[in-house]
């Protein structure tokens, strides 16, 4: 039975973890400023304590009160792209838990963009910390159904039905007057460049930087070729012979929204493999290569 909105807010209040959707994928939320309840999503998800978590608000104002800089760039993106799939890094105010940011010293936040998500935050009076609702580097959940299968009954979750954006935010770190970007989502700018990659063994400066991630369990190959045995191929313009041949749009954010979805379905149906046809290399596909990418551990 799918939660309400009053009974997930209580159970938050009260140091609990509950299941809630945005429009990205769905998130596993708890007091953002309790570090105790945070270390509960870890240990629920098997997650690394170099991966830092997003904290979700339902404001503006709540964003600034967990950051110490708030520059003029931040504003702007935050007006132009607030409720939306963006996170924002951010020098850390030191009531933010060192668990929540990876022991760093920024912290990334974002307004979600779904109306259960917003009345959420407001009904639990508190920001949410909320990686995806999944086991570490699985597939990630884009209905109530995807939770359960990777929770059971061990985590509530508040039934918004399918994700519309359908992979997680773009993530980028504001450095004075730069948009640095840690991690391509939906949300593509202009002004944004790329980061350099960390070291082993450091602290990611954004959720979704392991080398592999958003994987199933069935083998995932990019390939214009069908690998031998029993399979699916999933294209855009090119259909290959193979048990099961499926079409996606040809549109990046109509095939974000139904990419985890169909890897959530392939992964039950007990294949040799999933081959994915390559996507191009513009700007508007780089969100969605990385997310392949990582799912293949390539």
């Amino acid at each position: 039975m799918s939660l309400t909105i009053s009974e997930a807010g209580r159970i938050l209040r009260e140091g609990g973890v509950v299941a809630f959707p945005t429009e990205t994928v769905y998130g596993l939320g708890a007091n953002a400023l309790d570090a105790a309840t945070v270390q509960r999503i870890y240990t629920l998800k098997g997650r690394p304590a170099t991966s830092p978590l997003i904290v979700h608000v339902d404001s503006i104002e709540m964003a600034r009160t967990l950051v110490t800089e708030w520059p003029p760039l931040a504003e702007d993106l935050a007006r132009a792209h607030w409720p939306g799939p963006l996170t924002m890094v951010l020098p850390k105010q030191p009531h933010v838990p060192d668990i929540v940011t990876a022991g760093l010293g920024t912290v990334g936040i974002r307004i979600p963009n779904h109306p259960i998500a917003l009345a959420l935050i407001k009904e639990a009076g508190i920001p949410l910390a909320a990686p995806s609702a999944n086991k570490f580097t699985g597939i990630s959940p884009t209905t109530a159904a995807h939770v359960r299968e990777a929770f059971g009954d061990a985590v509530p979750v508040i039934d918004g039905g399918p994700c519309e954006v359908g992979i997680e935010s773009t993530v980028v770190a504001i450095e004075g007057d730069q948009v640095v970007l840690l991690r391509p989502g939906m949300v593509t700018l202009a002004r944004s460049i790329e980061s350099r990659p960390l070291g082993s063994g450091q602290a990611h400066a954004s959720p979704g930087l392991h080398h592999r991630h958003y994987s199933p369990r069935t083998p995932l190959h990019i390939t214009a070729a069908v690998p031998a045995g029993r399979g699916a191929y999933l294209w855009r313009s090119s259909p290959l012979t193979a048990e099961r041949s499926i079409q996606m749009p040809d549109n990046p954010a109509a095939y974000a929204a139904r990419l985890y979805a169909v890897l959530h379905e392939l992964d039950q149906a007990g294949l040799d493999y999933i081959a994915v046809e390559p996507l191009p290399g513009t700007s508007e596909w780089s969100a969605l290569v990385d997310r392949l990418t990582r799912a293949a551990g390539r």
